[in-house]
């Protein structure tokens, strides 16, 4: 492995580096907490050569969206299907101002 390729993946933020046992540290969660949320398919860890699930960067930022609507009485059902929800609607926005941009450059350039 080079320099380059190991700094590539600390740079990606989609690279799965975190064991479960430091997620769940990192997050001040429990193992079973993120198998919760697996198991609501908000995250799905990739799995090392060993069958060990690891997590990334992004994942830990979605799991702790969800830790705090649980930490707020959410159920961890309910919990995930907001970040679902939220994440959709950012989608949309974001495809929708790339639209109105598009559009705006159209009609300036036609004018």
């Amino acid at each position: 492995m080079t320099a380059g390729n190991s700094q590539s993946r600390l740079d990606d933020e989609n690279y799965p580096a975190y064991t479960m046992g430091r997620a769940a540290e990192i997050l001040g969660a429990t193992p079973a907490f993120l198998r919760a949320l697996g198991e609501a398919r908000l995250i799905t860890p990739l799995r090392s050569e060993g069958g060990h699930r690891r997590y990334s960067r992004y994942q830990l930022k979605i799991a702790a969206r969800a830790r705090e609507l649980v930490d707020r009485g959410t159920p961890v059902e309910a919990a995930c299907r907001i970040v679902i929800l939220e994440d959709q609607l950012e989608e949309a926005q974001r495809v929708n101002e790339e639209h109105r941009t598009a559009t705006e450059s159209r009609r300036t350039a036609d004018a």
